[in-house]
């Protein structure tokens, strides 16, 4: 059978059972000569447990997320699962999310298991405290979290509150792949999108968004709260939770961006309602800018993503300028924070732990000197909470402060082991307090660190795939990784490193690129989105408090010239 005539009959199959798309499908096959390309897009792969679990535009076809796709995963994970399991389920305000919710809740108890459903719009650590608090043996969150509105997703965790894993990951894919060639069409759920959850299912909103909140407040560690803070939910689930738990922890109400704060699928104001995005928040810093002068000036502005489990921050510079700090600069002031506000922190006699500090092999290196300082070990992962919340159940007995990636997720205590927009927003606004108290602001304390432990300065370069069918975009991931210059920006590449390898991590795709005057480039393709990614890292030591910033301009000349380097190499120019 030829390639074409697989994919039609795969097609014309899935047309069979799947009544939300079967006449899209047909009219495509109804095409004299349909394209080939949009056959395999559609029909010749099946969307794949990445980073962040299932991640995909919504369509039809084993490649898209569709109700057939929730609920043929589902069964897989129950097969894989024991007898009558309890399974959390939770979702976000995207297209489709709580359809998607209702369909898992319904394969959970036609399969015997009892379905505990947050059957509101919520962020996603509320559902991933929420496995850990019901004694679950699995969790599903349907999310694409920072996606396009295109887009929906299904996040994964297990019982350990973690998202899973290999070889987990892969023992349930097999299972899936024999669900839908067995059983292709599990349990139908019968609720509209807008109707009540499937019989039997328990509805645990309330109790849920509750325990978080009190677990969110836990985490502070001072008493610190006089401090103005603008905030923005990007459209997403963030926003009442969040300010219910700046009010219940004593901070001022903060300010919000009235055109980001409900709930809105279609992301009017931000295509990708992702706060690393240039553009996502410029109107939280043009409201913050407008605040200059008023009674109540703003002192940070901080914006979730729209399933809230990111955070990022903006602040002004020395002339008023407001600019978002990078995920590295919020994850050193957190790590610097909970190190010298600790419980215990001058433990050090016999027998004490060593904490942890977690952080994903493309973050910045800066957190090895401070927890070096801080007398706490630094453990390197792999890309994903999946990892950095992981030293969390490998090293029971050592405390877990505090785990972040560069990709704004940070994860502050052990309690909810993945990363946790709303728990880091608090402890951030309590820091940012701090500095306030004290006659100074967050820039000010990283200027500090840098002057203490070096200057270092991290950026991105991204290159899109979007346009391109899969062929293509496999082709330009695999040279990605393959790149192996001799110099960039004028400067030796002395040391490299395929992390397929597996030398010191689990093997994955990227390559580490140390260069002869301390900086570092990784290159990998993103586990979630069609694009590929570097991060660059440039390293200064012995810098003065009058030095700072001309330090702080050097570094980013060079680093502006490195990211121009490695773009033109990823792009083969």
């Amino acid at each position: 059978m030829s390639r074409t005539s697989g994919l039609r009959a795969a097609a014309e199959r899935w047309a069979e059972i799947d009544v939300e798309h079967g006449d899209e499908i047909r009219r495509l096959l109804a095409d004299a000569d349909p394209a080939t390309g949009q056959l395999g897009e559609l029909f010749g792969s099946r969307v794949a447990f990445g980073t962040a679990g299932l991640r995909a535009a919504m369509g039809p076809g084993p490649a898209r997320m569709n109700r057939l796709v929730v609920r043929q995963t589902t069964a897989g994970l129950l097969d894989w699962l024991d007898p009558e399991p309890i399974v959390v389920i939770g979702y976000d305000a995207r297209h489709h999310s709580r359809r998607f919710a209702n369909d898992v809740a319904a394969v959970v108890l036609d399969r015997g298991g009892r379905a505990l459903v947050v059957d509101r719009p919520a962020p996603t650590p509320v559902l991933a405290l929420a496995v850990l608090d019901h004694g679950a043996d699995a969790g599903v969150m349907i999310t694409a979290s920072h996606n396009p509105a295109a887009d929906n997703g299904y996040k994964l965790y297990l019982g350990d509150g973690i998202q899973l894993v290999q070889p987990a990951d892969a023992e349930i894919a097999a299972l899936i792949d024999r669900v839908a060639a067995l059983d292709p069409l599990p349990a139908v759920a019968g609720a509209d999108e807008d109707g009540p959850l499937p019989a039997g299912a328990e509805d645990i909103a309330a109790a849920a968004l509750a325990r978080h909140r009190e677990v969110a407040i836990a985490a502070l560690l001072t008493d610190r709260r006089q401090v103005n803070v603008l905030y923005t939910a990007m459209h997403g689930v963030g926003g009442a939770h969040l300010l219910g738990c700046f009010e219940a922890a004593g901070f001022p109400t903060p300010s919000v961006v009235d055109e980001q704060f409900e709930p809105d699928p279609e992301f009017p104001t931000a295509p990708f309602p992702n706060p690393e995005e240039p553009g996502a928040l410029d109107l939280a810093l043009a409201a913050a800018a407008a605040s200059v002068g008023t009674d109540t000036p703003v002192d940070v502005v901080i914006a979730n993503d729209p399933d809230a489990d990111r955070l990022a921050v903006a602040v002004p510079d020395r002339s008023g300028r407001w600019s978002r700090l990078t995920g590295d600069e919020v994850g050193a002031l957190l790590v610097d924070h909970v190190l010298r506000h600790r419980p215990g922190h001058a433990d050090t006699g016999p027998g004490a732990r060593r904490p942890v500090l977690a952080s994903s092999i493309v973050s910045s290196r800066f957190i090895d000197r401070l927890a070096e300082a801080g007398g706490a070990d630094s453990v390197r992962t792999l890309t994903g909470f999946k990892w950095v919340a992981r030293p969390i159940v490998d090293r029971p007995d050592d405390p877990y402060l505090l785990g972040y990636e560069e990709a704004l997720g940070y994860c502050v205590g052990d309690r909810v082991r993945d990363k946790d927009g709303v728990s880091a927003a608090l402890v951030l606004a309590e820091l940012a307090a701090g500095c306030r108290d004290r006659g100074g602001t967050l820039r000010d304390r990283l200027d500090e660190l840098a002057v203490a432990n070096g200057l270092h300065t991290t950026g991105q370069v991204t290159v899109r795939l979007d346009d391109l069918d899969a062929d293509e975009r496999e082709r330009l991931m695999a040279a990605a990784v393959a790149v192996d210059p001799h110099e960039l920006a004028g400067v030796g590449v002395v040391g490299r490193e395929d992390l397929a390898e597996g030398r010191h991590l689990p093997p994955t795709a990227g390559v580490v690129l140390d260069l002869a005057d301390g900086a570092r480039v990784i290159v990998r393709p993103s586990g979630t989105e069609p694009k590929i990614k570097a991060y660059l890292e440039v390293v200064v030591d012995g810098v003065s408090a009058e030095g700072i910033d001309a330090a702080r301009d050097a570094t980013n000349r060079r680093l502006a010239d490195l990211a121009a380097a490695v773009e033109e190499l990823l792009r083969g120019r």
